[in-house]
């Protein structure tokens, strides 16, 4: 199954605010719709963002003004505008070589994923693995099997998972509603902790290592990722986890030096003030809701793309 692809003349991707009460896709034809997806995130996850990017300009059809809406539609996570970029490349040798430009960029995104879980699989050390992970970082969030998820999948493969830990991830709980899903198809064992529990999880010793995915990797090896990363790598580094980013290249952001330098996006006060639609907090309640934090490369053990595994 394909989180998201080009078929008939259209987008078509899963709508993920739909999990995991049922499997719902979407068709998309122009790049309003698509933006719209993306901004209230039936489709998020960097490498899938930087896909829909690039199909975004083929449903453009050569409109400049809407290439900059859906370049612009989320900030912090650099995989959308480099899809973009890169099939709005092609833009003046006419539509078919912006779509297969496009296509390109999917077809190497499967690839990518699936080189990602091999070196990963094959960078951690031992069997009956017990790994934590933040957010969703699988098939949802790329074209197939995923970055940090997707490590997980080829340790499960390999027979050498013993269990994933899966932090809920709030405040739109990517992790219960998504990871837990995709955990469950994949027949991988696993459990659901809240996000709070995590570090003191990590301080018990149950945990082997912690992998999670990445939306923009600084210069200098700083990592932004879902809100809550931060959190588990301090924990891991007083704990003495190995503590490992799976991320594309393409996602290595070359031109900014340092986390300092990543723009977080905010959310608003609505995603925290309620749950599911059902407010939980009192009418007039203001709050912050950062979707992302930025890790300090030097609380990285490893980062693990399609092509290296790089020390910061």
């Amino acid at each position: 199954m394909r989180t998201i692809d080009w078929v008939d003349g259209a987008v078509e991707l899963i709508d993920q605010t739909r999990l995991p009460a049922e499997c719902v896709t979407l068709r998309l034809h122009t790049v309003d719709e698509l933006v719209e997806a993306i901004r209230r995130l039936a489709v998020r996850g960097a490498p899938a963002l930087g896909v829909a990017g690039a199909l975004g300009v083929v449903l453009a059809r050569g409109d400049l003004e809407a290439v900059a809406r859906l370049r612009a539609a989320r900030p912090t996570a650099v995989n959308l505008a480099w899809g973009v970029d890169r099939a709005a490349a092609y833009l003046a040798e006419g539509q078919e070589a912006v779509l297969r430009a496009a296509l390109r960029i999917r077809d190497d995104d499967i690839a990518a994923c699936l080189a990602m879980g091999e070196r990963g699989a094959d960078l951690l050390q031992g069997d009956r693995l017990r790994i934590m992970t933040v957010c969703n970082t699988g098939a949802l969030a790329a074209v197939e099997r995923g970055t940090a998820l997707g490590v997980v999948q080829t340790l499960h493969e390999r027979g050498r998972l013993a269990e994933v830990l899966a932090l809920e991830t709030r405040p739109l709980l990517q992790g219960a509603r998504l990871t837990a899903w995709e955990l469950a198809r994949m027949g991988a064992p696993h459990r659901l902790v809240a996000d709070s529990a995590g570090p003191y999880l990590l301080a018990r010793g149950g945990v082997d290592a912690v992998l999670i995915g990445a939306d923009r990797i600084a210069a200098n090896g700083d990592t932004a990722n879902k809100i809550g990363s931060y959190a588990l790598a301090l924990g891991a580094e007083r704990a003495g986890v190995p503590f490992i980013v799976v991320a594309p290249e393409s996602t290595i952001d070359a031109a900014t030096p340092s986390g300092d330098h990543i723009e977080i996006e905010d959310r608003g006060a609505e995603e925290i003030v309620s749950v599911a639609g059902v407010r939980v907090a009192p009418e007039g309640t203001k709050a912050l809701n950062p979707a992302f934090d930025v890790t300090p490369h030097d609380l990285i053990t490893a980062i693990v793309t399609d092509t290296r595994v790089i020390h910061p």
